[in-house]
């Protein structure tokens, strides 16, 4: 697709499905670019959220010769009767009319129909329709694989490069988000400039952490008995003003993900079907795949049980929250896991 819009073709009719916002959304702006100038898009650009507009009066526009001659773009935002989406209609939806338009489209709208969801109802004339007729981009979670060439090509139209440590690291403080990604890539070429390598130093002075990504790490220090490091993670987390329960639960949330990583491994699941069960990004379920191979599962539920113990104990005053969190990371020290 971005091949074809690079050489200037513009298709009347674009299908953009998937969860991965960031491909979508790049996508989307960069065919509205093609097709309209800004001062164009002032009068030729049209946006329906069909949670809000029946879809007659998007076919209506799209009908409706551009001002000025040119072209129109009409974007259907949250088309969620092309997916499997249950959804009670707040909005009566022609879906006849849509249709009709979708097997004869006027050759000077391009319409651009925005579906942010896992699944089409590929049962459905509409979809089967619409994928005959346009063009359309699956927005998935990317694979490791295709995440460091996305890094390869995003960091080249800035005309720089990464190393192979600076590409882990940025995977790794970012969580793999397109969208975070994008912006730090962004952030580094500035910062090297052009022509020159961002090295694994620059991305870990530069880029931000998140709290989940900080938990992570702390997560990670335990799972190697690392008690310094877990110990710094957790007293610099404080300083951020994170409340040590808040901590707690995000610990226990990824032990949780740890298990349940470690129980569909052992039943033969792939790396994608299990990021697809769990709600993750695939990227996360494969950094979760290494750290579990530390752990036996009964210890994954002995540390569960630690943390909800001791949830129990500072809720009931009998230990303070910030000695008690601190108390259960010494715990690891050589490989001591015993309850506090």
């Amino acid at each position: 697709m971005l091949k074809e819009l690079n050489k200037g073709e513009l298709s009347p009719l674009y299908l953009l499905y998937g969860s991965e916002t960031y491909l979508i959304e790049d996508i989307l702006n960069r065919i509205v670019s093609k097709a309209l100038s800004p001062e164009e898009q002032e009068f030729n650009l049209s946006r329906f959220d069909m949670n809000e507009h029946p879809v007659d009066l998007a076919v209506e526009e799209a009908y409706t010769f551009p001002f000025m001659g040119g072209r129109r773009v009409v974007l259907l935002k949250d088309a969620y009767f092309f997916s499997t989406q249950k959804q009670t209609d707040k909005v009566e939806h022609n879906l006849k009319a849509l249709l009709a338009y979708i097997e004869e489209p006027a050759m000077e709208t391009t319409m651009i129909v925005h579906a942010p969801y896992e699944k089409l109802d590929e049962r459905k004339k509409l979809v089967k329709t619409l994928k005959k007729q346009g063009k359309v981009m699956e927005g998935r979670p990317l694979e490791e694989r295709e995440l460091r060439q996305w890094i390869t090509e995003k960091a080249a139209e800035y005309d720089v490069q990464f190393d192979q440590e600076a590409q882990n690291s940025l995977l790794i403080l970012t969580g793999a988000d397109l969208m975070v990604m994008a912006s730090e890539i962004n952030k580094l070429a500035i910062y090297v400039g052009e022509g020159e390598t961002i090295q694994k130093k620059h991305v870990e002075d530069l880029v931000a952490r998140s709290l989940e990504q900080d938990i992570f790490s702390l997560v990670d220090a335990v799972v190697k008995a690392r008690v310094p490091q877990a110990l710094k993670i957790y007293k610099d987390l404080l300083k951020q003003k994170e409340a040590p329960l808040k901590i707690m639960a995000l610990m226990v949330r990824q032990f949780r993900i740890l298990y349940q990583v470690k129980q569909l491994s052992k039943q033969g699941y792939s790396e994608k079907v299990m990021a697809s069960q769990l709600k993750l990004h695939p990227y996360a379920v494969k950094l979760a795949a290494r750290q579990v191979q530390r752990f036996r599962e009964d210890e994954l539920l002995q540390l569960i049980n630690q943390l909800a113990d001791l949830d129990y104990r500072i809720k009931t005053g009998q230990i303070n929250d910030q000695l008690g969190v601190e108390l259960f990371l010494l715990k690891r020290q050589s490989g001591r896991k015993q309850p506090i």
